[in-house]
């Protein structure tokens, strides 16, 4: 009896190892020695390819160009540029790039619904149409993290929201109600045939705009600074990867259309307090309230890019727009006023536009655990592996710690990157790719995973 029941708790305890084994988080470890770094002043980098013998493209989206560097990081010749006199113009609006077939690259300008096919040597071959014009502007989305993947005869990027905004018969707009979720679809290229691969939680914003007697519309945009949210990508294997924020797993798809689910990863899940939530309000709010002490013309920016969507230009426009060093930036949407002339009531002047009001949710509406990552958080290196920033839970000194994730849904590594750093590529062989930012000018690092 004694014997039986030493052995049944054995057995019960190696059964367990497994799963306390797969609970357990790697330690952090700092990334690998810097080896190359740019000398050419670049703005700001929107995405790298990562090319044979460790060239590299990159996509400077401040300055409107395209660079070939070298192993070294120096610059081999300029693919792109917003030059009049060259025949490969970047285009007006940021552009993006995307891995094609074998070495050679997509860059997706949106302006001109067009896609510049890019040879390993960085000589643009050919020019090919988008897929479909109104996916145009999520194709090239950068600032979204990656804009789009290519994988085995399919662009997978996110899908864009479909909503209209119509302007009310006192002439301010009534704001259309958007979805939290977004589609995550895939287009062959060769029969331009679209299906969805799954669907991503975004965070929300609630927007509301009213309008006074004398004419102003005041803009008010509630957001939600710690939102529970889904990221994705697509790894070098091609699988479609969407990182489940609430649980912290993954659902796949892969190329043939399979798919499948990873168990949940570790994570040190930091449970919220009502007392925390509060003082994580106040926080936010004291840090917004000094971001905008330091560069007061924001809020005149932001009133102009609304006004540019109302096609007025808004009451400040054109200050802002130059203070933005440029044209206000273009917000997509539509604005409809039936029976109004020129969508302005009466056909009289345009409304002036107040720099919008940013406010907070109710402590209350904070998720009780802090989640394991924000949105645009994921990024796929090219050796089969994801990379996740995540929020820390405790205080650390340095900069982004990052969860590495195999193809099965583990977590084998975490890595810390210098402090001021942030990646925005990958190469072959553990190659990672840094960019340190220094007001508006930034450099690129080439560093090693160990």
């Amino acid at each position: 009896m004694i014997r039986y029941r030493v052995s049944l708790f054995t057995l019960t305890a190696l059964a367990l190892v497994p799963a306390l084994r797969a609970q357990t988080r790697p330690p952090i470890r700092p990334l690998g020695a810097v080896h190359a770094t740019t000398t050419d002043s670049l703005g700001m980098v929107n995405n790298v390819r990562a090319l044979p013998g460790g060239r590299l493209l990159i996509n400077d989206a401040t300055s409107r160009r395209v660079l070939l560097v070298d192993s070294t990081l120096k610059t081999v010749s300029i693919v792109a540029d917003s030059t009049s006199s060259t025949a490969n113009a970047y285009g007006p609006r940021s552009g993006s790039l995307i891995a094609f077939r074998g070495d050679s690259t997509l860059f997706v300008d949106a302006a001109s619904l067009s896609m510049l096919v890019i040879d390993p040597a960085g000589k643009i071959g050919r020019v090919m149409s988008v897929p479909r014009s109104q996916d145009a502007m999520m194709l090239a989305a950068g600032g979204l993290g990656t804009g789009a993947y290519y994988s085995n005869g399919y662009l997978v990027y996110r899908g864009m929201p479909g909503f209209r905004m119509q302007m009310g018969p006192t002439g301010a707009p009534t704001m259309p109600s958007i979805a939290d979720t977004m589609a995550i679809v895939r287009v062959n290229l060769q029969s331009r045939a679209v299906d969805t691969v799954g669907f991503i939680k975004i965070p929300k914003t609630n927007t509301n705009m009213t309008r006074s007697d004398d004419g102003k519309i005041s803009i008010s945009i509630e957001v939600n600074p710690l939102p529970v949210v889904d990221d994705w990508v697509v790894t070098s294997a091609g699988d479609v990867a969407l990182i489940r924020g609430k649980d912290y797993h993954i659902d796949w798809m892969s190329p043939d259309g399979t798919h499948r689910a990873s168990p949940k990863m570790a994570f040190d899940w930091k449970r919220l307090s009502d007392e925390q939530k509060v003082a994580l309000i106040d926080s936010v709010k004291a840090i917004r309230d000094r971001a905008a002490a330091a560069n007061p013309g924001q809020g005149n920016a932001m009133a102009a890019a609304f006004g540019a969507a109302l096609g007025t230009g808004g009451a400040a426009g054109g200050a802002a727009g130059a203070a933005a060093g440029g044209a206000a930036p273009q917000v997509v949407m539509r604005f409809e006023a039936a029976g109004v002339a020129g969508g302005r009531p009466g056909g009289g002047a345009a409304p002036q536009i107040m720099a919008p009001q940013i406010n907070y949710v109710s402590p209350s509406d904070l998720p009780d655990y802090q989640p394991a990552f924000f949105a645009t958080s994921a990024k796929a290196d090219d050796d089969g592996n994801i990379w996740v920033r995540t929020i820390p839970t405790k205080p650390t000194a340095g900069g982004a710690v990052y969860d590495v994730i195999n193809a099965k849904g583990e977590v084998v590594d975490r890595v810390q990157i210098p402090e001021n750093r942030t990646i925005v590529g990958f190469g072959r062989g553990g190659v990672v790719i840094l960019a340190a930012q220094d007001g508006m000018t930034t450099k690129l690092e080439r560093a090693r995973v160990k």
